[in-house]
């Protein structure tokens, strides 16, 4: 992994930070904590999540949704909350006990051999824990616009975004909270003493504009689970995925994400080590079904927000705008294009009645899927290509599988050309352990487009030596039904996919295949 992502693994691990929030005198109550962001080390200056700062608002969390709520000064909290962010040094110290970027090995007292004198920490190197100061909180209007379309009005009632797990006990009034401070982030000033402010100098922070990174390309997310709990553990713990989808400053990541990481942040390789988004929500579920996506908020236009709320606080706040980090890798004002892996486009969205899910176009005028998407008996298919162009071609059933074949598919003839959509190459090998992604429409269906997972091919079953059913261990979800499989390396179509090991292939209730 270190040597995929060199310098943007250093420059993840290094902008990361937990920032706890309690009390003053109270501190059986919490403390709250989340991830954060490290935007200037002297003078300090952290981005952190905004959920924990919601048990401290005076006007209660209902401020976070009223009209025209953009940011919020910092003292819009109450006063006896109290900030700490703690973060790794720019360097292992003489007591770090590892080298710089190599994290030490936690040792715990009880697995001693012998009995003795506690032994010294060998965990991550960590500085004592900094007092810090809210200076706003922040929204990307953008962001809600967006979250609104997708995730609004009926479909509301199936979503859930949290950072608990599904059965942790949570009340209706903790759960709105949450809900509506889903998007809100928080600029922390840290107050360094003297002596830390010349030792305290890391690397210069770059941002990702929005749409410069297309689908499918590898994203690290630094996070620390569980926040404040245990740190010297879970500090700046990283998790490897791929931009799966875009809706504006709207992203989803496959990757793996745990409450607590709620504001680490997401960077790409290219530029290297460039902030791309912060965590959002670690947990989705839909229609009580664990969704696989941990949602972020792109990084370029959330700062732009805290740009412009800078600008309208006080002098001494207003000079900060300086801090925030520049866009980089695009020029300024130029056009973004997000063109995704070219094998992405053979990806359609087949609609057959009120069921719908994913196929892949084999030729011209012809697209295969799964049985279940699209059965015998059925009149007439709509598939819809939306990349390179957004077009719908009616078709027919030609092929589809009996009910009690194993095999699950379904071959759909066009009435037109799918122009300029790529026709993948069937691969001829199958190598486990090789880098796959799934491309399919399921969560989102057209709303905006195919979704990209990636994972690689666990297993190759074979019948008298020839391959006939794949495992893999990309995410899938109810629509991704006849998405393509894909190989990272040579691009060739492996296969289709089917159903996930934890369901059954007929539609849901919401009619998705």
């Amino acid at each position: 992994m270190r040597r995929q992502w060199g310098s943007a693994m250093r420059a993840a691990e290094q902008a990361g930070c937990v920032v706890s929030a309690s009390r003053a005198g109270q501190p059986e109550a919490g403390p709250w904590s989340c991830s954060g962001v490290i935007l200037s080390r002297s003078p300090g200056l952290v981005l952190c999540h905004g959920g924990i700062f919601v048990p401290f608002l005076r006007a209660g969390s209902e401020v976070l949704t009223a009209a025209g709520a953009v940011f919020l000064p910092g003292d819009s909290c109450s006063d006896d909350l109290r900030l700490h962010v703690q973060w790794a040094p720019t360097a292992a110290g003489p007591g770090g006990g590892a080298e710089r970027g190599r994290p030490g090995l936690c040792t715990p007292q009880c697995a001693s051999l012998e009995p003795g004198p506690p032994a010294p920490s060998r965990g991550r190197p960590l500085q004592p824990r900094l007092p810090a100061e809210l200076l706003l909180l922040l929204s990307c209007p953008a962001f809600w616009a967006h979250f609104a379309r997708l995730f609004g009005d009926e479909a509301a009632e199936q979503w859930r975004f949290s950072s608990a797990a599904r059965d942790d006990e949570v009340s209706e009034d903790e759960e709105a909270d949450q809900l509506r401070a889903l998007g809100w982030f928080a600029l922390l000033g840290v107050r360094l003493g003297q002596e830390k402010v010349e030792e305290e100098r890391g690397p210069a922070m770059a941002v990702s504009p929005l749409g410069a990174v297309p689908k499918g390309a590898p994203l690290l997310v630094c996070g620390s689970p569980f926040g404040a709990f245990g740190p010297d553990i879970f500090l700046n713990t990283l998790s490897c995925g791929v931009l799966s989808n875009v809706a504006g400053p709207l992203l989803l990541t496959d990757a793996r994400c745990l409450p607590g990481t709620e504001g680490g942040g997401v960077f790409t390789a290219r530029p290297a080590g460039a902030l791309v988004a912060l965590v959002v929500a670690p947990l989705c579920w839909k229609a009580g079904e664990w969704v696989g996506f941990t949602l972020l908020c792109a990084a370029a236009p959330l700062f732009r927000a805290a740009r412009d709320a800078l600008r309208r606080l006080p002098l001494s706040a207003a000079a900060l705008a300086a801090l925030l980090p520049p866009e980089v890798g695009v020029p300024w004002g130029l056009p973004l294009r997000d063109s995704g892996p070219p094998w992405a486009a053979a990806a359609v969205l087949v609609e057959c009645g009120t069921v719908w899910g994913s196929g892949v176009a084999v030729a011209p005028r012809l697209v295969v899927t799964c049985r279940h998407v699209s059965p015998r008996e059925a009149a007439r298919v709509l598939v819809r290509s939306t990349i390179p162009k957004s077009v719908a071609i009616w078709g027919c059933v030609v092929f589809a599988t009996q009910e009690t074949c194993p095999y699950d598919i379904a071959v759909v003839s066009l009435e037109e050309d799918l122009d300029d959509v790529p026709i993948p190459v069937p691969a001829e090998h199958f190598h486990e352990g090789e880098a796959v992604s799934v491309v399919g429409f399921g969560i989102f269906g057209q709303a905006c487009g195919p979704s990209v997972t990636s994972g690689i091919l666990s297993a190759v079953v074979q019948v008298n030596g020839t391959p006939v059913m794949l495992q893999t261990t990309c995410a899938v979800h109810s629509g991704s039904s006849g998405g393509p499989l894909f190989s990272n390396h040579s691009g060739n179509l492996l296969g289709v996919g089917l159903v996930k090991a934890s369901q059954t292939p007929k539609p849901t209730e919401s009619g998705k295949a």
